[in-house]
């Protein structure tokens, strides 16, 4: 009878179309559900091609990558007579991922890769084999500035013209990796643009996602651009979206949290005009807020911040040069690029232009430098690479990451099947959210009719989508605002057990009649004093949690004519950060010097952060007064 049914369901999308001609759907998936299923990934993803990630030893291939992505085991650095010495492992597979080299500098890591170039045997290129870490800053800076290498000539073609080839390697595996038949996996054509700007050279870093295997034949790079981002969306306006080609494109901005505030001009001198916020809010639907180089959703400020969550994995530094040379940068704030205050200056925007250049969700990947798609486990962290010391060749027998950075997160999408269509409308449509690592569902609803009982319903998701709209929705105007909020709890695995969660919450930011932005954090269901703790001695964890939380909560304050936005943070209960559990597996005891071996000193400084509460975060919901929007 099952596979009758399949026949049937086959037979019913050989369609016949409007022109009369016989034409040939595919069928849906197996799984396939009107009302969402949750998809988990990872859309940012190095490989060998990249500069950094090459300069570091890393030799997956994207092929690699994708094979990883799907649960297959993968060889990293330390590499002995070409065999590697440490070797990961998915508990988890995923259901989709994108692998994201850098546009900049693919050509010149090509062409010094490649006995056969007419550049290997140039100054550059036995610098980038001979002394990696030296071309890594070398090759990056003059990338950051908007220079080209000598190497490719007056006008750069001898290095766009080298970046084909790893470009249609990685669109080729893209293709091979993807399954539309079965449903299992899906996997994007996409690249990183690796922008900069000011004097410290801040992170303007986007990943550019494609639908399709419709994509342009070279890349918009920003050495080749005039050095804004706007260069690169009106350049996937006439190469992509406008071409009739039938390619389209996302645009993910990640890493704000080392954008100096430059990621997001605000609106105080009214740096974006009508045509860029209309170009933001066509390309760039989403923003990355949790990865390998910490979380990006707000800054926690000492005497000026209230929400002490927002300290979760927040960098001591805002740019990347700050990193190398501290004493030209500092600790980031609130202004440098982060979410929760990006968002409200949209909102300022959308009152200023009529539109919102910041109208985004939420999403978490690794930006792991291993070509380890999806490798966001504590228990067993072996380092991305990213920016940091080339992974465990300096310390294999210590911390195996720089103490600040850690294993990063992932997308969650909700779509009604796991097909590329699917998958990208719903990154648009922005029905996604982020978690540092631990695969918590979360589910959120908002609008003026939910019911109070919605969370006692036989089905949540049904009553959701008919009483209300999802996360990532413009709400229409309303005299209240309801917002359903479901979570549940990440199960683990066997060997890396979930947790129970602490606390649901909805984060709310607006723009009063005086144009004065505020937000508030407002605890919904769960409990912030639940006792639950863990033991710096053992990573033991204790104390109660719950399985699932669920509350429809309605806003006290809120007010008709007043722009705001909402979403919603679930919290797990804490548990030790991946450097505490190397420390303790090492026998370090900070009260007995000689117990700290050689890179393990960091587990004794005041800087480190031995315990994580790890988290899920909706995309918003926006209000504006007199919207229509359903």
């Amino acid at each position: 009878m099952g596979s009758l049914s399949k026949l049937h369901r086959y037979a019913l999308f050989l369609l016949v179309g409007l022109s009369g001609e016989l034409v040939c759907a595919e069928p849906p998936c197996d799984d396939y559900n009107p009302n969402n299923n949750l998809y988990w990934g990872d859309l940012h993803v190095h490989t060998r091609y990249s500069l950094d990630a090459s300069t570091q030893d890393t030799r997956t291939t994207p092929a690699q990558a994708y094979a990883f992505a799907r649960g297959a085991p993968l060889g990293i650095q330390p590499w002995v007579d070409g065999v590697a010495q440490r070797t990961l492992q998915l508990d988890r597979p995923l259901d989709f991922a994108a692998v994201t080299d850098h546009a900049e500098l693919l050509g010149e890591v090509a062409l010094c890769s490649d006995p056969d170039s007419f550049a290997y045997g140039s100054l550059y290129c036995r610098t980038f084999r001979d002394a990696p870490r030296l071309a890594f800053f070398l090759f990056n800076t003059s990338a950051a500035r908007g220079d080209r290498l000598g190497l490719c000539g007056d006008d750069g073609e001898r290095c766009r013209r080298a970046a084909r080839t790893p470009w249609q390697d990685i669109r080729a595996a893209a293709e091979a990796a993807n399954d539309p038949v079965g449903c299992q996996f899906t996997s994007f054509a996409a690249y990183e643009w690796t922008g900069a700007g000011g004097p410290l050279l801040a992170n303007l870093h986007r990943n550019v996602i494609f639908r399709n295997a419709e994509v342009p034949e070279d890349l918009e790079t920003f050495v080749d651009g005039d050095g804004t981002v706007d260069s690169l969306f009106r350049a996937l306006e006439r190469d992509c979206v406008d071409s009739d080609s039938g390619c389209d494109a996302l645009v993910i901005p990640h890493n704000s949290n080392l954008s100096d505030g430059l990621m997001f001009p605000a609106p105080t001198v009214g740096e974006l005009d009508a045509g860029q916020a209309q170009r933001r809010r066509r390309f760039e639907n989403l923003v990355e807020i949790y990865q390998h180089k910490g979380a990006s959703e707000c800054a926690f400020v000492p005497g000026t911040s209230e929400d002490e969550l927002c300290a979760f994995e927040q960098l001591p530094y805002n740019t990347f040069s700050a990193k190398f040379m501290p004493l030209v940068g500092g600790p980031a704030d609130a202004d440098d690029g982060f979410a929760r205050k990006v968002l409200r200056d949209g909102l300022t925007y959308n009152d200023k232009l009529g539109a919102n250049p910041f109208e985004m969700g939420f999403i978490g990947s690794t930006d792991t430098h291993l070509g380890a798609a999806g490798a966001v486990s504590e228990i067993d962290y072996a380092g991305h690479g990213g920016a940091g010391a080339p992974a465990a060749k300096e310390r294999p027998d210590g911390l195996v990451d720089d103490l600040e950075f850690g294993p990063g997160g992932l997308a969650a999408v909700w779509a009604p099947q796991n097909r590329r269509d699917d998958l990208f409308d719903a990154l648009r449509r922005r029905e996604v959210y982020a978690t540092s690592g631990p695969r918590i569902t979360l589910r959120v609803f908002a609008g003026e009719r939910l019911e109070a009982s919605l969370c006692e319903a036989a089905d949540f998701a049904a009553g959701g989508y008919q009483q209300g709209v999802p996360m990532g929705s413009v709400l229409p105007d309303s005299l209240a605002v309801r917002i359903a909020v479901a979570a549940s709890a990440d199960p683990g695995t066997m060997r890396d057990p979930g947790l129970d969660l602490q606390r649901l919450q909805i984060i709310k930011g607006w723009i009063d009649e005086k144009g004065e932005s505020h937000e508030q954090v407002y605890e919904i269901a769960g409990d912030p004093d639940n006792g639950a703790s863990v033991d710096l001695a053992s990573c033991r964890t204790s104390g109660a949690g719950f399985a699932q939380l669920c509350a429809v909560w309605e806003d006290p304050d809120f007010s008709s004519t007043t722009h705001a936005y909402y979403y919603a943070r679930a919290v797990e209960n804490p548990r030790c950060r991946w450097s505490q559990q190397i420390c303790i597996a090492n026998g370090v005891d900070c009260s007995n010097p000689s117990t700290i071996g050689e890179g393990l000193e960091d587990c004794c400084s005041e800087s480190h952060r031995p315990v994580i509460q790890e988290r899920a975060v909706s995309s918003p919901v926006w209000h504006y007064p007199g919207s229509s929007t359903p």
